[in-house]
């Protein structure tokens, strides 16, 4: 279940490129990364009130120094990505930052004592990864979305594709911490998105936000802060309870893959045939770490029972059969 709910959770993050495309065109990514978080900061707000025991319905604030990184990580990831894009293009710029992040993610919370990623998720994470690259980068120059931001290669936005990486890194890590330490979801969420908005907020100060005043921009502000960011933060929350960071940070790579389907649906691009042989992997790269895997226990004959008598295989507990332990699982944003 946990891990359903953070595929969930991707399937509604990778709405928000084309509700941007077909609401925003004409607005500065930034803005309308800023707006997301405002809009979803305000929708996580609501969430957290409702799901309060009563007396505790008040505003969710990042009271801690934990909440506090996690904030600057949404909002660094916002910034980092955006400009990784329109610096080295948008296939180079989304390989790079979204291919990385589970390796950081595994990376940081090895040296944060937050779990060993096993061997099941570096097989996982390596083909997930290939299926991204290839499903990414022959995307270009077929008339898909990768065809115009196509900005060549350069050093500079690999680095910020980077950073982006390490800020999401940084808030799923710290979002982690926070619910195995019992804070409940929507709380830890609406404190680390007010946290990132009002860090961001100078955006609006700074750049043009007049398309925020038609209706399709509001329209647009709305969706991308209460599907792609409020609902699916929730869900990405409570999945994260039950998984490690590194393999939530894994099974959020469907993102990009329902991305290249919402753009083939309701944009009119197409595939190159050889992306959708990395479609396929990126598919079972994440099949291969969300369906569980049955471990058959070693069976014992009861001491004192005759031969051929039914082996004992331990208790009945009713949850079906064992599934492997998820390294770093009870340890630890986009």
């Amino acid at each position: 279940m946990p891990r359903l709910l953070i595929l969930l959770a991707a399937v509604c993050f990778a709405t928000t490129g084309t509700a941007q495309a077909l609401g925003a065109a004409g607005a500065s990514p930034v803005t309308v990364g800023e707006a997301r978080i405002v809009v979803g900061a305000l929708g996580l707000q609501l969430a957290a009130a409702l799901t309060a025991g009563r007396g505790r319905r008040r505003p969710a604030w990042p009271a801690t120094p934990g909440l506090w990184l996690a904030a600057a990580g949404v909002a660094g990831y916002q910034v980092a990505f955006f400009l990784a894009v329109r610096t080295t293009g948008v296939a180079v710029g989304t390989v790079v930052a979204l291919g990385s992040a589970p390796v950081v993610t595994g990376v940081l919370g090895l040296l944060t004592r937050q779990g060993r990623p096993g061997p099941r998720w570096v097989a996982a994470t390596a083909l997930a990864a290939a299926g991204l690259a290839v499903l990414t980068l022959a995307g270009r120059g077929t008339g898909g979305g990768t065809e115009a931001g196509g900005a060549g290669v350069r050093p500079v936005g690999l680095l910020l594709a980077l950073g982006a990486a390490v800020g999401y890194a940084t808030y799923t890590l710290a979002v982690k911490r926070a619910l195995t330490a019992g804070a409940r979801p929507e709380a830890v969420m609406a404190a680390c998105f007010t946290g990132g908005a009002l860090l961001l907020s100078p955006v609006f100060l700074l750049l043009p936000v007049g398309w925020l005043a038609t209706p399709r921009g509001a329209l647009t502000a709305l969706w991308l802060g209460v599907v792609p960011t409020a609902l699916a933060y929730v869900l990405f929350a409570r999945g994260l309870r039950g998984v490690s960071a590194a393999e939530a940070s894994t099974l959020t790579l469907a993102e990009p893959l329902t991305a290249a389907g919402l753009g083939v649906v309701l944009l009119g691009e197409r595939i190159a045939p050889v992306a959708l042989g990395g479609a396929a992997l990126l598919l079972a790269g994440l099949a291969a770490l969300a369906v569980p895997w049955s471990r058959t226990r070693p069976t014992q004959t009861p001491p004192g029972a005759p031969p051929g008598a039914p082996a004992d295989t331990g208790p009945d507990t009713g949850a079906g059969p064992a599934v492997p332990a998820v390294p770093g699982g009870t340890g630890s944003v986009r």
